[in-house]
């Protein structure tokens, strides 16, 4: 595989979930180490066996097994509310020009109860099952779009030609974005995912920032056309919704509409980018799932477990409490190693095989508790309908998985690109 790329300016700020580069060199599991980083999945197996509740330094701790990660996402002792951490004021020290987040409203995804529980409530009016299913005949629209285009040219790029142009048109056509503003929404896109990494180099956080600022404007833009001319898109349902009196603010809007811009098509890249790579990889997997397309549900949730587009995601400890005797105190923080807990033996048989029939699988790769993936029905559509479509189609589909190039994030893993011959 190849290098990941690399993000200019590499000194690293402090952020709140994991200690200063120095340390983190000395550590058991750093991420950020070019070796675990292109692998993860032996370091994980290291912490699940020496040290499962592995505290790297003081007021912090990583989960790695599968028993510790889930209960922990669904306690009611954590929180996603960054704000209450003591180290808070420490991060925003850090930040560039940190004045102007102040009142900037965090999404939902970095919110407790009750706001949380308001927010997600209204959003799921707007989001509906009926709505994800209603979208698979423009899904198999779009994949059959892409793929006439790659049998008249033999080849493609499954990043740049599949993976990402299909969740992210779905995710714009939901939004009604006008397709001129499409590349603009996936640069500006690109530039925040850093954000979600427990350290980011000080150039990133500093362009992210203004980013966020540029994108929130141009939201705001498109909720006043909406207000204005309402129609059937994600912004006007949210514009509309209503539960028991309550309604999303304009800056609710804006926060929302920018987490599901972001994660409505990064995370669902990674599936299929990571899924393919996987299938590159294990071509008897690949025949099995060609030779019985019946399987693809099952096929799509194993390529989640087997290699996560969400690796890992951090809680603040409210109160005191205990994980396996291991006691953690109130302004702890906790990182659950979804990745780690994907593979962990005592839930998973053979986890480190690819099992393309894999039944039960009780992976995390959607998180757990309140804060569940709420995308999580249409990436596994569109997952379903992009890997399946292009393993059919293309009997002597050969992947380039040494071309494969890996995404040079911690948090969200995928790839930048990946050959491959029709």
């Amino acid at each position: 595989m190849g290098e990941p790329e690399q993000s200019g300016d590499d000194v690293r700020v402090f952020r709140t979930r994991f200690a200063p580069e120095e340390q983190m060199s000395q550590q058991l599991f750093n991420p950020f180490l070019p070796d675990v980083h292109q692998d993860p999945y032996p370091a994980y197996h290291r912490l699940r066996e020496t040290a499962p509740i592995h505290q790297p330094f003081p007021g912090a701790f990583l989960l790695s097994r599968h028993r510790d990660v889930g209960p922990l996402l669904r306690s009611p002792h954590v929180s996603s509310d960054r704000r209450k951490s003591p180290m808070y004021e420490l991060f925003m020290s850090t930040v560039p020009n940190a004045e102007r987040f102040r009142d900037v409203p965090p999404s939902m995804l970095f919110l407790d109860p009750p706001e949380h529980t308001r927010l997600r409530g209204l959003v799921n009016k707007a989001f509906t099952a009926r709505v994800v299913e209603s979208l698979r005949p423009r899904v198999q629209e779009i994949v059959g779009g892409i793929l006439d285009e790659v049998a008249d040219r033999g080849s493609l790029d499954i990043v740049a030609d599949l993976a990402y142009p299909i969740p992210v048109t779905v995710i714009c056509d939901l939004f009604g974005v006008p397709q001129d503003d499409r590349k603009q929404v996936r640069e500006w896109s690109l530039d925040l995912i850093y954000t979600l990494d427990p350290m980011v180099a000080g150039d990133r956080l500093e362009r992210a920032g203004e980013v966020s600022m540029a994108f929130r404007e141009y939201i705001r833009g498109l909720i006043e056309e909406r207000r204005a001319s309402p129609g059937d898109d994600f912004i006007s349902a949210l514009t509309g919704a209503e539960d028991e009196g309550e309604r999303l603010t304009d800056e609710e809007i804006v926060s929302m509409c920018l987490l599901l811009l972001i994660a409505g098509h990064e995370t669902t890249s990674g599936l299929i980018s990571n899924g393919m790579l996987a299938l590159g990889r294990h071509p008897d997997a690949m025949r099995e799932l060609r030779e019985d397309p019946s399987i693809i549900k099952t096929a799509v949730e194993e390529l989640l477990r087997f290699d996560s587009p969400v690796q890992l995601t951090g809680r603040l400890v409210l109160e005191p409490f205990e994980i396996d005797g291991v006691r953690v105190e109130a302004g702890n923080d906790v990182i659950t190693l979804l990745g780690a807990a994907n593979r962990d033996p005592d839930e998973f048989r053979d986890p480190d095989r690819l099992d393309l029939r894999r039944h039960p699988n009780h992976h995390s790769a959607f998180g757990g508790g309140i804060h569940f993936c709420l995308g999580a029905p249409l990436a596994r559509l569109e997952g379903q309908i992009a890997v399946g479509e292009l393993v059919a189609r293309f009997p002597a589909l050969d992947i380039d998985t040494d071309g494969a190039v890996l995404r040079d994030t911690v948090t969200l893993r995928g790839l930048t690109a990946l050959p491959a011959t029709v």
